[in-house]
């Protein structure tokens, strides 16, 4: 017998335990949990196709709620988990949670930056700190650094919707006329806007989408005034009209003639100035400026000519005010922080939430705890943690709280992680991950057809608390379906088609339990790859 067989007998249209990652998983997609904006559209079945089972809600694990929190107030919440724990899926549920929550109240939306693809970032950290990639490179990494990496991702997500174009990060949902409604808000607000523009926008690498946005905005343009314009072109003619209407017609001398000599050439030193300071000066100002952005987002994948295309065509006003980031004072990253809130605002947003995952996967890190731990650490500051209106949810290796547990009690008086809502491990009970496959099996079933348990596919010898003690032994969802995909292929593989033998038997459960929970032991011993 093949698996084909034995789910057409059972009326199951997909393997319900195949999938062992949340974010290509089919299944999960299914069960309720992705946001309107990325779940594809739900359309009637094709001919020959079965309608399936929808979930109206997924099987979550018990502490989501607490991880989740008030989206009307978003808070910060710290997650441990192993590899397969489910850190994934809980990211996918938060953002299927927004989804509808901003659906539900327009007025009252909750503002989502994915901080979970870090390649991009890490590598441009690395080039612009140059430090050795044999050693840990992220040593020196600085609370501003994410900080700035956040903002990037979110003015992006913010500028990508007013103006389309570029599908990286991908576009938020600001409702219809996006554009149209950013021309309309206040003067200060726009000019939040371009401000953050010209120093997060990663899709400008020359400045001329700072200029479009401008002029969307109908906001001042920078560089010289028309009256400093018309002086440098044209302020040599007056000198030198004087000096030779002196020279040719005057008539003048002595005292006179000197001091109107020495006024022309006043007039000429003074133009001379003036040039300098507009085509030398004022140009070595922006590109000190722009270096200095350069150095200081050191997280920010843009190139330096981007900077220097962007702020000479901001007003003259932005460039000596001090709101650039060109140190490494957080006070200027809280105000960025602060603007792009005020931006959002205009579009019905009353919060933000950052969510961060797969700080072990990029390539740099390749699941270093030390590389982690110095990627991570600098983000435990209680006042960034509960920010006002902005809300983290860290979903990180379960690596990162031994380590966490070594630290210094001077370390935990400044994370106040008694404040965080902190889930020390991610861990999944029998009863729980039985409800998890059962809620998978529900949805790779068509909708007109009886009810099917998991413990139904097994013979009347195996009980169901049999079936939560196996799972108890797996521990986490992956390794859960591993254990009932490895049941239902020994079965198959043990009989004829002819057997008619549907139910699995207690012997198998037994043997592949006792195989799934050495190789689980293994893996948290560390002496096998999973």
């Amino acid at each position: 017998m093949n698996l084909s067989q034995f789910f057409e007998h059972w009326s199951i249209v997909e393997n319900p335990f195949r999938g062992e990652e949340a974010r290509h998983d089919s299944i999960f997609a299914r069960m309720g949990i992705s946001s309107p904006e990325t779940r594809p559209a739900e359309s009637a079945p094709m001919p020959g196709e079965v309608e399936l089972t929808r979930q109206g809600t997924s099987s979550t694990h018990s502490d989501f709620e607490k991880i989740l929190g008030e989206l009307h107030r978003p808070s910060t919440s710290i997650v441990f988990g192993e590899k397969g724990a489910g850190k994934t899926a809980i990211r996918l549920q938060i953002a299927g949670r927004i989804g509808r929550h901003n659906e539900d109240f327009p007025e009252r939306k909750v503002f989502m930056i994915p901080y979970d693809d870090l390649n991009t970032m890490l590598d441009q950290y690395v080039d612009r700190d140059g430090r050795s990639k044999k050693e840990n490179p992220f040593e020196g990494v600085r609370l501003v650094d994410h900080m700035d990496a956040m903002v990037s991702i979110g003015v992006g997500r913010v500028l990508n919707a007013i103006l389309p174009g570029p599908t990286e990060p991908p576009a938020a949902n600001l409702g219809e006329n996006a554009a149209k409604r950013a021309r309309k808000m206040p003067a200060l607000i726009r000019r939040d806007l371009l401000l953050l523009q010209s120093v997060y926008d990663t899709n400008d690498p020359s400045g001329a989408r700072t200029g479009r946005l401008r002029q969307l905005l109908k906001m001042p343009g920078g560089g010289h005034s028309a009256l400093m314009v018309i002086g440098m072109w044209l302020g040599w003619m007056p000198a030198v009209a004087l000096f030779g209407w002196l020279m040719l017609y005057s008539g003048l001398e002595g005292f006179v003639f000197n001091a109107v000599q020495i006024g022309s050439g006043v007039l000429l030193v003074l133009w001379m100035l003036l040039l300098g300071k507009g085509l030398v000066l004022d140009r070595l100002v922006i590109n000190r400026i722009a270096s200095k952005l350069h150095k200081q987002c050191r997280m920010v994948p843009r190139v330096g000519s981007g900077y220097l295309g962007s702020l000479r065509r901001m007003p003259g006003s932005v460039l000596g005010s001090g709101e650039l980031p060109t140190t490494d004072s957080d006070e200027q990253r809280y105000a960025m922080f602060a603007r792009l809130r005020r931006v959002i605002a205009e579009f019905g947003f009353t919060g933000i939430l950052v969510v961060i995952d797969r700080v072990d996967e990029p390539t740099l890190i390749n699941g270093d705890p030390d590389r982690m731990r110095s990627l991570i650490w600098p983000m435990l500051n209680n006042k960034f943690l509960q920010l006002e209106g902005v809300g983290l949810k860290m979903l990180l290796p379960i690596e990162l709280r031994h380590a966490l547990f070594k630290e210094s009690s001077a370390f935990f008086q400044e994370a106040r992680l008694d404040k965080q809502n902190m889930v020390e491990r991610l861990s999944w009970t029998g009863a729980m991950l039985y409800d998890l496959c059962n809620a998978r099996l529900a949805v790779c079933r068509p909708s007109n057809v009886p009810p099917l348990a998991l413990v139904d596919v097994f013979t009347e010898d195996v009980t169901r608390q049999d079936l939560v003690e196996a799972l108890s032994a797996m521990q986490q969802p992956r390794d859960a379906f591993k254990f009932m995909y490895r049941c239902l292929n020994e079965h198959c593989a043990s009989v004829t088609a002819d057997d008619g033998s549907w139910r699995i038997p207690k012997h198998i459960l037994d043997q592949v339990r006792r195989e799934e929970a050495e190789r689980v032991m293994q893996l948290q011993r560390g002496i096998r790859p999973a």
